[in-house]
């Protein structure tokens, strides 16, 4: 089985966050997500089930703008999900709302990340 990634698929996703500690933290909280720190201002990320790092997490002084690509994540529980994402700090902005294959959510990360969650039911 070949490790390395498909030709043109989305392979590593970096987010901008302004303060490290607080959004692993939270994304751990929320999601289960572990990191390995490359130093004071980078860290990357493994989602459970993943087979490696799927992104990372690096500090900027100010968190990306609004209206870039959209990160999306998957949940068995998308009222879990929602449960776990207010318990961490975050904040459910939009939904539960139903879509044409499931319904979805999107929230904030303590940075002002926004990304979505959907869910098949």
């Amino acid at each position: 089985m070949s490790t390395q990634p498909a030709h043109h698929s989305i392979n590593y996703v970096e987010l901008a966050v302004t303060d490290l500690a607080a959004a692993q933290a939270f994304y751990t909280a929320a999601f289960g997500w572990t990191f390995t720190d490359y130093g004071p201002e980078y860290a990357g990320f493994v989602a459970p089930g993943s087979a490696g790092e799927a992104g990372g997490l690096f500090l900027a002084a100010e968190a990306r703008p609004a209206g870039g690509p959209f990160v999306i994540l998957y949940s068995e529980d998308l009222e879990a999900s929602a449960a776990a994402i207010a318990a961490a700090g975050g904040a459910v902005v939009q939904g539960p709302y139903a879509f044409p294959g499931g319904r979805r959510l999107h929230f904030t990360d303590p940075s002002g990340n926004e990304l979505g969650v959907w869910a098949a039911q």
